[in-house]
C-alpha cells in the first residue's frame, strides 16, 4: 500500500456501494472490450476500482475536478494494485482541452449531470461526440425523469431538494439528454431500469 495514500484517505459512498456491481454488469456487457475508457466524475473512486477489476483489457482512466476525490481515487487505485488503472486525472468536463488521449473507448459518468449546471453535461456530450472511437460508448447513471414527470415520488423530493441546493441542479428530462445525444452524433442505444428508480442510458457512436 503506498504511504502517500492511507486508508484513511479512501472515502466511501453508501450509494457506490449498493449501486457497484449493477452498474459494472451493465458496463461489462456494452463496453468495447480493449481500449482507454475516461470515467469522468469519479467521485470516491470506488467505482473506478470495481469496475476496472472485472475489466482487465481496458484502460480505465478516472478523473474528477475536486481536490479531495483525486486524494479518495489514489487512495483507491493504490490500495488495488489494478494495472490496467490510471492515476486520476483533474478534470472538469466544462474546461478544454481535456488531458486526456483524442480517442476514447467509452466515456462513463456515474451521478454527475443532476448535481452540476447543464452547461456540464452540454459539455459532456460534446467532448464524447469529439472523441469517442467508432463503436465507442458514453454510459450515464443517475435519476431522470421521462417526458417531463418524475418516475417515483422519492425522485420529485430528490429534485426538489437538489434545486434548493442550487438552482442550477436537479434531475434532467431524459428526453433532453438524449437529444443532447443526437446533437453530438451519438445514438442512445439501450435504456436500462436500474435499482432504486436510476436509470443507465447506454449512448454509442455507429460503427463506420
Amino acid at each position: 500500500m503506498s504511504t502517500d495514500h492511507p486508508d484513511s484517505l479512501r472515502r466511501i459512498a453508501p450509494a457506490a456501494t449498493r449501486n457497484r456491481d449493477v452498474i459494472r454488469d451493465v458496463l461489462v456487457r456494452v463496453l468495447q472490450k480493449s481500449g482507454i475508457v475516461l470515467e469522468i466524475a469519479s467521485g470516491t473512486g470506488q467505482h473506478a476500482v470495481h469496475v476496472a477489476a472485472a475489466l482487465p483489457d481496458i484502460t480505465w482512466q478516472p478523473s474528477d475536478p475536486d481536490e479531495k476525490s483525486l486524494a479518495s481515487i489514489e487512495a483507491w487505485r493504490a490500495h488495488a494494485a489494478l494495472a490496467n488503472l490510471n492515476t486520476p486525472v483533474a478534470l472538469d468536463v466544462r474546461a478544454t482541452p481535456w488531458p486526456v488521449p483524442d480517442s476514447l473507448a467509452g466515456i462513463v459518468c456515474i451521478n454527475m449531470i443532476h448535481i452540476a449546471p447543464w452547461a456540464a453535461a452540454e459539455a459532456l456530450f460534446r467532448g464524447a461526440g469529439e472523441r469517442l472511437t467508432n463503436g465507442g460508448v458514453l454510459f450515464l447513471y443517475g435519476p431522470y425523469k421521462r417526458d417531463g414527470a418524475h418516475t417515483a415520488p422519492s425522485n420529485e423530493a430528490f429534485d426538489a431538494q437538489l434545486r434548493a441546493t442550487n438552482p442550477d441542479w436537479g434531475v434532467r428530462n431524459m428526453e433532453d439528454v438524449v437529444e443532447l445525444g443526437r446533437r453530438a452524433g451519438l445514438t442512445m442505444e439501450e435504456t436500462v431500469s436500474m435499482p432504486a428508480n436510476n436509470f443507465s442510458l447506454v449512448f454509442r457512436r455507429a460503427r463506420i
